[in-house]
């Protein structure tokens, strides 16, 4: 029989792979259902504007009954419980309803209630009559066994943008297991809520490679999930028989609260809303040192601190930097959990003022810099250093921390290091 490959993509896309040995016949229903939600259902979805009404991948596919997952497919599915449809409805009942073959669930970092902290390991689990295998255990690699079990493996995971974030690279050993299983893998996109913050950092090093950094990108990396499986797919695994359902209506300049339809069901214990999302990554290198990012705390990630800082001094250390779209309240805090639990803290809370012109990355290394020069021997780059390695991605960024090197030369190293990077994806001439 004839093989062809096919873009399972919004029509006029390319760049998703499905297997060469896919049978033609299987192939053209594809591109016929895909034919029929363009034609059928997005001029339905469109208002008195030109703009579509937003939908999850899950959504689109809801909106082709999944038929691209029946004929007998046996389907596995890397989720949790913020991956629900625009309506609410989890993921993985969407596809129940339309009488997908689901052997079983497995679950990133946090669980699949999500309700693990931050480096807990996570046991496996049921959810009724289905098992949930857990990515964050003994392993955080699918089996590559259990994957050969079924025909198709589903990636739906809320991401926030920040390389950090571990479920990129969950995705990233998603695809590698899958690649060497011989299954294929479908990425069903969703919004990436700070993509207009753009892309902030240093590309990471491979030198420091880990799963708070898996993968070639720079710390902000600006794209989506589906984005980011087609640059995988480029740049590790061509051999990877991918595809990706994506997003309708799906504006990559704007953030995930301005979405009309967007539910952010908070992704992790201490990301409870897009502004600590967009706040995220200009606080949480502060993990590795001694400084509290506010965890334990009402507003993690939000407000840092701890017993030894004057926050009056910090605040006015702070200010002299000018940063863009970002104010800083002087606090007093007590973390009921994780570092200084119980202990009272000073510091400073990021109060910001305007989404648009703020810049995670140069904040970050401002107030690296500000508790560097207050309290040298105190803030300790040193002890955990490693770590701090493995979140900035670099160890050039801690060397010029400890060197003394301005905010200006760290962020024009950091601009090099982007310079070679490139981001290009099937998916840009869908997502403006």
């Amino acid at each position: 029989m004839d093989t062809i490959r096919l873009p399972f993509v919004w029509p006029g896309l390319s760049g998703s792979v499905c297997d060469e040995r896919f049978p033609i016949r299987w192939s053209m229903v594809l591109v016929m259902l895909c034919m029929v939600l363009f034609s059928l259902v997005v001029p339905r979805m469109m208002g008195a504007a030109e703009q579509p009404r937003f939908m999850y991948g899950i959504d689109v596919l809801d909106e082709l009954r999944c038929s691209p997952l029946q004929r007998k497919q046996r389907v596995g599915l890397i989720t949790n419980r913020a991956a629900v449809s625009r309506s609410g409805e989890a993921d993985y009942r969407v596809l129940l309803r339309h009488g997908v073959d689901l052997r079983w669930l497995m679950a990133p970092e946090h669980g699949f209630e999500i309700d693990v902290a931050a480096g807990e390991l996570v046991g496996e689990s049921r959810l009724g009559e289905l098992m949930v295998h857990s990515l964050y255990g003994a392993s955080r690699r699918p089996d590559v066994e259990l994957l050969r079990g079924v025909d198709v493996l589903l990636f739906d995971l809320q991401d926030i943008g920040t390389r950090a974030y571990t479920y990129i690279s969950t995705l990233y050993l998603a695809m590698d297991a899958a690649r060497e299983a011989g299954i294929r893998i479908m990425a069903l996109d969703r919004p990436n809520p700070v993509a207009p913050l753009g892309r902030g950092g240093f590309v990471l090093d491979p030198a420091v490679r880990s799963f708070v950094g898996q993968f070639e990108v720079p710390f902000l990396h600006g794209m989506t999930v589906g984005q980011l499986a087609f640059w995988l797919q480029r740049e590790k695994f061509p051999e990877v028989l991918l595809e990706v359902v994506p997003m309708a209506g799906y504006s990559a300049g704007l953030f995930g609260d301005e979405i009309d339809g967007f539910r952010f069901v908070p992704p992790s214990p201490n990301i409870p809303d897009v502004l600590t999302a967009v706040a995220y990554p200009a606080t949480v290198l502060l993990e590795a040192t001694n400084i509290s990012e506010g965890r334990g705390t009402d507003a993690p990630f939000l407000q840092f601190g701890a017993p030894f800082v004057d926050r009056d001094d910090l605040v006015a250390a702070l200010e002299r930097f000018s940063l863009p779209g970002v104010e800083f309240q002087p606090v007093t805090f007590r973390p009921t959990a994780s570092k200084y639990e119980g202990r009272t803290c000073e510091g400073a809370r990021l109060l910001i003022t305007d989404w648009s012109s703020f810049r995670p990355f140069r904040t970050s290394v401002a107030l690296l810099i500000a508790l560097r020069d207050l309290y040298p021997d105190k803030l300790d780059l040193e002890t955990n250093g490693s770590f701090f390695d493995k979140l900035s991605g670099t160890p050039l960024l801690r060397k010029m921390l400890l060197a003394g090197t301005s905010l200006d030369d760290i962020l024009a190293a950091a601009a090099r290091s982007r310079s070679t990077f490139d981001p290009t994806s099937p998916l840009d001439r869908l997502y403006r």
